[in-house]
């Protein structure tokens, strides 16, 4: 029986995915405050609190010693910026969506053997500068790739996955964004077809769509440029 820890596996993206290894024969174990009818097994846990993220990994681990994928999906919005922002919703941002990754590696390490994999679900907004959330995956990013290096060695391999705007319950795209910029919203399937393309295929990072990637090389290449346009 192949074993499968999924986060955030209560709606969008997480519940999709929870659903589609199922139908190839996973055995998908949640993680996430909520009931997640989608899974096989549901533990309750907020991956913002670290002893929450211990407690849970040791029950599952309990249950199911070895752990062929562990999917960081779970993650939470912040659309204010610095200046303006709630101080306590810029703590837990980043406490959930960068610290919540590093907490779930950690405390499921042990059932990590060679060949099983990881995926981290960030996002574009972690390769550009606006606000909070960037920032949150911004940090998260940088944990996927520094973190695929040291389990490498341990033969566990890291699928860093960037998507764009996605429409979910926790992330309503389409009536919060200009009319122009809706036709780039896409769905949970979506995503989730592209990153089970990723595992099968053994890729290291990938962008969803795949036309969001220039916005990065953009970001690194021209930041004095870009931080004029948007300060306009």
């Amino acid at each position: 029986m192949r074993v499968a820890v999924v986060t955030g596996a209560s709606s969008g993206i997480g519940a999709e995915l929870a659903r589609a290894l199922r139908g190839r024969g996973w055995h998908v174990v949640a993680l996430s405050r909520r009931p997640a009818p989608d899974a096989d097994e549901h533990e309750e846990c907020d991956v913002a609190d670290r002893a929450s993220v211990d407690a849970a990994a040791a029950r599952v681990l309990s249950r199911h010693p070895a752990i062929e994928l562990l999917v960081n999906n779970a993650g939470r919005a912040a659309r204010a910026g610095y200046l303006d922002g709630d101080p306590e919703s810029i703590e837990d941002v980043v406490r959930t969506n960068y610290l919540g990754s590093v907490w779930v590696v950690r405390a499921f390490l042990p059932g990590l053997g060679r060949g099983s994999h990881v995926v981290n679900v960030v996002s574009v907004a972690g390769t550009v500068a606006d606000g909070p959330y960037s920032a949150s995956k911004h940090a998260q990013l940088a944990f996927s790739r520094s973190v695929s290096t040291e389990l490498a060695r341990r033969g566990v391999s890291v699928l860093t996955v960037n998507p764009g705007y996605v429409e979910t319950p926790g992330f309503p795209q389409r009536d919060r964004l200009p009319r122009p910029v809706r036709s780039l919203v896409v769905d949970p399937p979506f995503v989730v077809t592209r990153i089970l393309d990723g595992l099968d295929h053994g890729r290291r990072e990938i962008f969803v769509p795949r036309w969001y990637r220039p916005a990065a090389w953009l970001q690194a290449l021209l930041p004095a440029t870009l931080t004029r346009l948007r300060s306009r």
